[in-house]
């Protein structure tokens, strides 16, 4: 079942390209037409990548992996902060952190430092240094807050990345390419589309089309994070209830262990009550 229609992408202006004399002629099978100079974008394939691109992204956050978003321009960085934070995932929306993936473990340490800075204020150490070395530490807790905060939960190399703006964030996707993580991506008719993975030919410029394109991905995403959920609920209950049927069959044993010992113990209770009966009766006889 597609997940957008060709209206919802027509009305928020995902179909609008750049100009002409922009464009990057391997964006070409997305182009629909030429208009005032201006290329519009094929929105039935946009349509088609996109629900391509929402399933595969679905599957990720049902296996219990992470997606890292990366939005740094400024029509995209409210957007992705709000909708990503919804769905629990990484992003960057600040200026990308040289080295964040092929870098990663000094990257965790920055994270961890921030993580101290945070204990020292808590257990009183903070309150032995003097004003200045205070406001230092107050000062770097703040900018580590700003460019990592979005990223303190990802303790490890994410499974893919979302960029907005492929000409923007290059950096990033040449990092992504080097470990070998896939790269989702709205493309514009002035990108390259050649190192995305699954690329989503749209207008990566207007609000409302970067809005819609990550509406429909953190939804995908949520719907695996929910279905991930079901199934471990599922098989925690089928757990529970096998534990306790084995727990039954273990009480039974030793009860019908103790019934034929209770039958064993009768039989020759009934065998000496006959043979008294037949010594009464051959007496009698006599």
């Amino acid at each position: 079942m597609p997940r957008t229609d060709f209206n919802a992408l027509l009305e928020a202006g995902v179909h609008f390209g750049h100009l002409k004399r922009k464009w990057n002629p391997k964006m070409a099978p997305y182009i629909f037409m030429e208009k005032n100079g201006i290329h519009i974008i094929d929105l039935h394939k946009t349509a088609v990548k996109l629900d391509e691109a929402a399933a595969a992204l679905k599957q990720i956050a049902k296996s219990g992996r992470r997606v890292l978003f990366v939005a740094t321009k400024k029509q995209a960085k409210e957007i992705v902060s709000e909708k990503v934070a919804a769905v629990n995932m990484p992003y960057v929306t600040e200026r990308w952190p040289g080295g964040m993936l092929t870098n990663f473990p000094t990257i965790r340490k920055a994270v961890k430092k921030m993580a101290t800075i945070d204990k020292m204020a808590t257990d009183g150490t903070f309150d032995n240094f003097s004003k200045r070395e205070k406001l230092q530490i107050s000062r770097q807790r703040a900018k580590l807050e700003k460019n990592l905060g979005s990223i303190a939960d990802l303790t490890r190399l994410p499974a893919a990345l979302f960029v907005v703006d492929v000409q923007k964030e290059s950096n990033a996707i040449k990092e992504a390419k080097k470990l070998s993580i896939p790269v989702f991506a709205m493309v514009d008719t002035c990108c390259d589309p050649t190192d995305i993975d699954y690329v989503i030919p749209a207008n990566d410029d207007a609000s409302k089309s970067i809005d819609l394109i990550v509406d429909v991905v953190t939804a995908a995403i949520q719907e695996g994070l929910t279905e991930r959920k079901i199934e471990k609920e599922k098989d925690a209950a089928a757990a529970e209830a096998k534990g306790a049927a084995a727990g039954r069959e273990k009480g039974a044993r030793p009860a019908r262990a103790r019934k034929s010992a209770a039958e064993a113990v009768e039989i020759p209770e009934q065998d000496g009550a006959t043979g008294a009966e037949e010594a009464a009766g051959e007496a009698a006889a006599e």
